[in-house]
């Protein structure tokens, strides 16, 4: 399970940059294809705020992987008697 935790940390900091590679050539193309004026203004204040949003999001899932990689994971409890409440 461990080798799997720190697999899947490996995809979701791989995930990350290319998710966000993939968004901003998508905003590029759709705040290019839009009609000049108030179309093209919309489409990129909405672009705009979906990049936002999900930057940190996709710094998140960087963070994430690292420490799954890391190995932070490796500890969780398996069942409700191994956690310990102070």
């Amino acid at each position: 399970m461990n080798k799997m935790k720190k697999a899947l940390g490996i995809v979701w900091m791989l995930l990350a940059p290319i998710s966000i590679i993939f968004l901003l050539l998508q905003a590029i193309e759709k705040v290019g294809l839009a009609a000049e004026g108030v179309d093209k203004t919309n489409t990129a204040l909405q672009w705009g705020i979906i990049l936002f949003i999900f930057i940190p999001i996709s710094a998140g899932l960087v963070i994430f992987g690292y420490y799954a990689m890391k190995g932070e994971y490796d500890q969780l409890p398996e069942d409700h008697d191994e956690i310990t409440i102070p």
